[in-house]
């Protein structure tokens, strides 16, 4: 019996020795092939500043970070970014890649990682590794005869529904396509400066409620909207189903359906003036607002709308709307520039927008940082990002889940 304890304490004892040799050797030599061993003297890592550390990539993943001498042999890539800011890969929120038919790869390549389509086909998520991550609302639910319908059709963007019924069915089927987010449409149309009014009014009168005309006497022909109760049923649906709702909206008869109903993002800011008290609800209902502002900077009442929301302190998210003309295939610096001088945010607060505040909204678990455990999507510059946004449209460096797709800095060891 006692010899029976001690060969089993010398087995104990003897894997002990192996396992913690093992660990070891795996911290020093004898990492994966695809692993990745990056140094900088500083990156943003989605909330603040570190300092002089290095990030091990393995298998996709942040796997460790440390000082650089903590490091040993056996790493396959080892990449020195001296003083470049690294970062981790931006999160464009407001995008139509897919109807546009936008290269993913060229997005990638200009600092975007990971990508919420708002209309378009929708799919099942796309993870990066080595490929743009693309998370996809799919059509837009909107009334019969609604924006985005009359000056964009209907194939592959928009679902139209009339009754309560059919706006539930809509959620379920969008929902088990691989839809992240359910998107309505609001628009009446018609707001001054507004890239979807130049489609609006040629002639073609469209049918709309007495409700929707009340709100707009002067304006002889509007688009349908959905109603306060259709929307409900949409926002009831999507909860059930662990599904926030987002809304185009652009004027005030959309943000007060969109309120009324619960919608828990708008999908931009709004292009004409709102009424301050329905902003204060909006705030007060804690609703997420996507920027947009580079794409609406023509629009009458969108820098009021900022000024107001900001002094309100609405809860903003980073999205430029690629696809839309004149916007960047990738990060947008002059979107980045509005949040900074109009919204009153500081750089960091701009770049945690972009990246970590944008990974929990997506509710991936802790995409947009650079930390133990999050995907290893990182980007980097050689100028100072912090003092000048626009250098993150060309990164010398773009890593997705683990893959290098663009790689500027020369040393490489």
């Amino acid at each position: 019996m006692i010899n029976i304890i001690f060969k089993s304490n010398l087995l104990i004892a003897l894997l002990f020795v192996v396992s913690g040799c093992s660990k070891q050797h795996l911290r020093n030599n004898d990492f994966p092939q695809d692993s990745i061993l990056i140094h900088a003297k500083s990156f943003f890592d989605g909330y603040k500043i570190i300092k002089n550390r290095s990030i091990l990539i393995v298998d996709g993943k942040i796997a460790q970070i440390d000082t650089p001498d903590s490091f040993k042999t056996g790493v396959s890539r080892v990449i020195n970014l001296d003083d470049a800011t690294v970062l981790p890969g931006i999160i464009e929120l407001h995008a139509h890649l897919k109807y546009k038919n936008i290269p993913a790869q060229t997005v990638l390549k200009h600092g975007i990682t990971t990508i919420r389509d708002l209309g378009g086909p929708v799919h099942q998520p796309v993870a990066g590794k080595g490929d743009l991550r693309i998370l996809t609302s799919g059509p837009i639910i909107t009334a019969v005869g609604g924006y985005p319908i009359p000056s964009l059709g209907a194939k592959n963007i928009a679902i139209a529904v009339e009754t309560e019924k059919q706006a539930r069915q809509a959620v379920q089927r969008l929902v088990k396509g691989g839809a992240v987010v359910i998107k309505v449409a609001l628009e009446p149309g018609g707001e001054s400066g507004a890239p979807w009014s130049s489609h609006h009014g040629h002639g073609t009168q469209h049918h709309v409620s007495q409700q929707n005309h009340n709100h707009h006497k002067n304006v002889p022909s509007l688009w349908p909207l959905l109603s306060t109760d259709i929307v409900k049923v949409i926002v009831d649906e999507a909860h059930k189903l662990n599904r926030k709702v987002t809304a185009h909206i652009g004027e005030a008869t959309g943000a007060e359906i969109a309120i009324n109903a619960g919608v828990d993002e708008w999908a931009h800011l709004p292009c004409a003036k709102i009424p301050v008290p329905l902003l204060k609800k909006a705030v007060e209902q804690k609703v997420k607002i996507v920027t947009t502002i580079d794409t609406l900077s023509k629009c009458s009442g969108i820098m009021q709308n900022i000024e107001v929301l900001t002094h309100l302190g609405a809860d903003f998210l980073y999205g430029a709307e690629i696809a839309h003309p004149d916007i960047p295939w990738g990060v947008d610096g002059q979107e980045l520039m509005y949040m900074k001088h109009k919204m009153k945010m500081s750089a960091l607060e701009v770049l945690s927008t972009a990246t970590a505040k944008a990974g929990k909204h997506l509710n991936i678990p802790k995409l947009g940082t650079l930390q133990v455990g999050a995907p290893a999507d990182i980007i980097a510059v050689k100028g100072n990002a912090l003092e000048n946004f626009k250098y993150l449209e060309h990164p010398d460096l773009v890593i997705s889940g683990g893959k290098v797709v663009v790689n500027n800095f020369v040393k490489i060891e």
